[in-house]
């Protein structure tokens, strides 16, 4: 949700950083300007040549964790280390055969019993728990939930191994919800490491880590299936044992000193130019109170809360934000009950006929590719971003539909590979197009709202399409209501796109048309005294 931050900073001396931390706190004399990212070279070198003293009667700043100088090297090892840890908790080789074992002699739950009573509960229990998660993540500086992500996964596969109620696999799913939900500390963690001008650095490590993570334990699972000859339940002790030291991992991570919004009492380097900051100095300019409620008040994140007023003003930032809202619910959706799908195709007799662990490596290797290659495509997105989304949703409608009405495994195979490869595409094209308007704190809170509200949407549908309290849907007539759902999206942002062409094609020309009155006669005119006089035909000829 939070990669992908495109922030902008230079060095600043660290006795000029804490002056004007210091100047900005204590409201003495005119404020500091903050620096702006198109700054040129000249002034950086200024900046950085020129020294800037304190009074020696000023109170000396608290200590910081690193110093701006010393901090890539001493944050080099937690970066390393934080990567290690998202690589070792997403090996996980018996994940991809979570539905075949629960349908598979060894639990012995009926089809039924997986789609309408198991499944649903991962989207209550991730939607019930996403909102504090989000809060108390940034309060709590990332850590905690880290190890409570770790403590969940092992309770997920202690579930599975020991498990054999219904009750029981339904809290292995309210538990996996958890670990989705606290997806988001590992997500935002890495940033209180380092400084902006390495976020979109750390942001790929990150991404790197995980990606190769799910890849390569959808391919050590696959193995194990087809040529290994295990067990569901060897399969699932494995992937215990990989959790759980994942769990003694991130009890050694480092504690940030600092969070997005609530733990901020020092500043990194080139920070000065947030526009949130410099909007929350400003209100703090010349007051005396400092109650609780006052702080709470002026706090940064309740500045951020009343700046969501204004994003969603914005048609950009508004076209991606319904985008990640509404094709997550069904992208998610799809994730959670494609596997329930391919056994309704092919029930495989044998556990080495199960290639659910070599789908899933491919789908997440393409997915990496067209994540890759959507940075380098360059169009006009102000023009063209609701025909770009309508055609990719369109293509992931009629995947759906095919899916969904074929009799070959292997067509539904690919194409969930590639459903799963548009919607990689057109993340982090979203991604930029809202990170590239905002600031990091602003952007990671509307990451968090679309997040949210997809949830919310994701979670309605389930109760009223697969819940056994609603319509309780087989897994064919599910896929069926999500074709009908994608091609809902596909005609609503087709409208939007033929509205916006249409719209700019007329401004375009009457713009031209305003720019060179000459287009509108016959010939032109040869002498500047030489009359002209209108034609019933609109033309005009020298007189």
């Amino acid at each position: 949700m939070f990669l992908n931050f495109y922030e902008h900073g230079i060095q600043v001396p660290e006795s000029c950083w804490w002056a004007r931390i210091q100047s900005c706190r204590t409201v003495q004399g005119n404020m500091v300007e903050a620096v702006e990212a198109d700054d040129t070279e000249e002034t950086q070198k200024e900046l950085n040549s020129e020294p800037c003293h304190m009074d020696d009667t000023e109170t000396a700043p608290p200590a910081l964790p690193a110093g701006v100088t010393r901090a890539p090297r001493m944050h080099r090892w937690s970066v390393a280390f934080l990567c290690f840890y998202g690589f070792i908790v997403h090996l996980r080789p018996g994940e991809a055969f979570i539905t075949p074992l629960l349908l598979s002699a060894e639990k012995n739950f009926t089809r039924e019993q997986v789609t309408n009573e198991i499944s649903p509960m991962l989207p209550y229990s991730y939607m019930a728990v996403l909102v504090p998660v989000f809060l108390l993540t940034d309060y709590l500086r990332y850590k905690p939930f880290l190890v409570l992500q770790s403590l969940s996964h092992v309770s997920v596969w202690l579930l599975l191994l020991l498990g054999t109620t219904l009750l029981q696999m339904q809290w292995m799913e309210v538990f996996y919800g958890i670990t989705m939900a606290t997806r988001i500390a590992y997500s935002s963690y890495i940033f209180s490491l380092v400084t902006p001008a390495l976020y979109q650095r750390v942001a790929g490590y990150s991404r790197s880590a995980v990606l190769l993570g799910v890849f390569l334990s959808s391919v050590l699972g696959q193995l194990c299936m087809s040529f290994g000859g295990v067990s569901y339940a060897t399969l699932s002790t494995v992937s215990l044992g990989f959790v759980s030291f994942g769990l003694l991992l991130s009890i050694f991570l480092p504690w940030p000193k600092r969070s997005l919004f609530f733990n901020r009492e020092w500043r990194e380097e080139g920070a000065a130019h947030f526009e949130l900051d410099k909007m929350k100095c400003s209100e703090t300019t010349g007051q005396t109170d400092q109650s609780p409620a006052s702080s709470w008040k002026s706090s940064l994140f309740v500045q951020m809360l009343k700046e969501l007023r204004n994003v969603v003003r914005v048609p950009c930032l508004r076209l991606w934000s319904l985008w990640m809202v509404f094709s997550s619910a069904g992208y998610y959706l799809v994730l959670l009950y494609v596997h329930l799908l391919w056994n309704k195709v092919y029930p495989a007799a044998e556990n080495k006929h199960v290639y659910n662990g070599g789908v899933e490596a491919a789908s997440t290797l393409l997915g990496a590719v067209t994540a890759f290659s959507a940075g380098f495509v360059k169009i006009r997105w102000n023009l063209w971003s609701e025909l770009v989304i309508g055609i990719i949703t369109a293509l992931q409608a009629g995947l759906l539909l095919l899916m969904g009405t074929t009799s070959s495994i292997w067509v539904c195979y690919v194409s969930y590979v590639l459903f799963k490869g548009f919607y990689q595409f057109l993340v982090p094209l979203a991604n930029f197009q809202i990170a590239s308007s905002l600031t990091k704190e602003l952007c990671a809170l509307v990451f968090g709202v679309n997040t949210f509200l997809g949830t919310i949407l994701k979670s309605i549908i389930t109760i009223v399409v697969a819940d056994k309290r609603g319509l309780a849907l087989s897994v064919h007539s599910q896929f069926s209501v999500y074709f009908c759902y994608f091609m809902l999206l596909t005609i609503i942002f087709l409208g939007s796109a033929a509205v916006v062409l249409i719209r700019h094609y007329r401004t375009h020309r009457r713009d031209d048309l305003a720019k060179d009155p000459s287009c509108k006669e016959l010939a032109p005119l040869e002498g500047g005294d030489t009359k002209s006089k209108p034609m019933d035909s609109g033309a005009s000829v020298k007189v």
